[in-house]
């Protein structure tokens, strides 16, 4: 059974409290007090691992958001049917804090909070390890050579980010829920878009049009 005092687990409860309390209320609402009273630690043990409430705001978003960027650095976007696996990961990562995706466009759109320096440079990182992967599938003759990583991450974004922001807009007009099932459904066909859209031109076979 883990000790629930050792270093990993107090650093891994305050992680998790502050992401609970940081989604439920505005940045500068949330106390470093109530964030530790949450985790059920001393409230200076925030300031041992993080530095300070920021550094664990910052800290939140980056254990959140480095297992999507880190698919960037391995074999899931080796090809393009990868795109859906990618797209099902995201979905999975956001449904279980539906709130997030809003957190990072709060910040980011509306400048609502600390870390929006922070938040575009872990994107930054993203948008260079994209466009090595999309060079990757050039090269490998996967990818058409017209293709413009920086379109096709926009384009990625908007079709991953979408449906969890409007999550309960598009719930209520379709009068079904998106439910683990259907976004498993829905990652599968944005893939199925994605491989098919981006792919090389098909030669023209014998006797067919130049």
């Amino acid at each position: 059974m883990e000790n629930p005092n050792t270093p990993e687990s107090l650093r891994s409860r305050l992680i998790k409290a502050a992401l609970d309390c940081f989604l439920a209320d505005d940045y500068h609402k949330v106390t470093t007090r109530h964030i530790a009273e949450c985790a059920g630690a001393n409230v200076s043990m925030i300031r041992y691992y993080f530095g300070s409430k920021e550094g664990l705001y910052e800290e939140m978003i980056r254990e959140t958001l480095s297992p999507l960027l880190d698919v960037l650095d391995g074999p899931l976007l080796a090809s393009t049917d990868g795109f859906a696996e990618f797209l099902g990961l995201y979905y999975r990562t956001m449904s279980e804090r539906p709130e997030f995706p809003k957190l990072i466009l709060k910040v980011l759109a509306l400048r609502h909070g600390p870390g929006r320096r922070f938040i575009q440079q872990l994107l930054e990182r993203g948008r260079t390890r994209g466009a090595r992967k999309v060079a990757d599938l050039k090269a490998q003759g996967q990818l058409a050579p017209a293709v413009d990583p920086d379109i096709l991450r926009l384009a990625f974004v908007s079709l991953a980010m979408t449906p969890m922001l409007l999550k309960d807009i598009f719930e209520e007009q379709m009068e079904r829920p998106m439910d683990a099932a259907f976004l498993e459904r829905l990652a599968l066909f944005n893939g199925h878009l994605f491989a098919a859209g981006l792919a090389p031109a098909s030669p023209a076979g014998p006797g067919g049009a130049a």
